[in-house]
């Protein structure tokens, strides 16, 4: 019960600490979000992996935005690995100039590391709907190909 108390009095004040400076900025911050949200498309900057052919893969910077171990143990073949909480603290490393297609395992980290990256001026980053997941049950680079494959009756 003591430790408890203990860690809770260290969080309280390491909160009380930087709250004020970690919302110095809140209003200006909330308003670059509601001008994005009131202008964003309906998509979001979300792509299917059936929408990219093949040969357009590598017109993309494609960032793993999963930690180091996933990236190691598979990841999209030219993909670079940079964490999803990381984005904002490398941002200086991606491009505004080219597409940018982000992707984690399901879609739902690399879409917060989309929103910061779009609220934070990059109008260029993609978010892969369904991530590493639904890009390898698609079929990879050839899910476009597959999705305009006609049926088999």
């Amino acid at each position: 019960m003591k430790l408890t108390r203990t860690v809770w009095l260290a969080f309280t004040a390491a909160t009380l600490t930087f709250t004020p400076l970690a919302w110095a900025d809140k209003d200006s911050a909330i308003d670059e979000m509601e001008g994005y949200l009131e202008f964003v498309d309906y998509g979001g900057g979300v792509m299917f992996a059936e929408q990219i052919p093949k040969d357009d893969w590598k017109r993309f910077v494609v960032i793993d935005a999963r930690d180091a171990g996933q990236y190691a143990k598979g990841h999209i073949p030219g993909a670079i690995n940079m964490d999803w909480r990381q984005v904002l603290a490398k941002r200086s490393s991606i491009p505004k100039d080219k597409p940018v297609l982000i992707y984690c395992n399901s879609g739902s980290l690399s879409a917060q590391a989309g929103f910061a990256l779009r609220v934070a001026g990059w109008d260029n980053v993609r978010i892969l709907q369904g991530g590493m997941d639904e890009w390898k049950a698609k079929g990879g680079f050839d899910a476009a190909a597959k999705a305009t494959k006609p049926a088999a009756h």
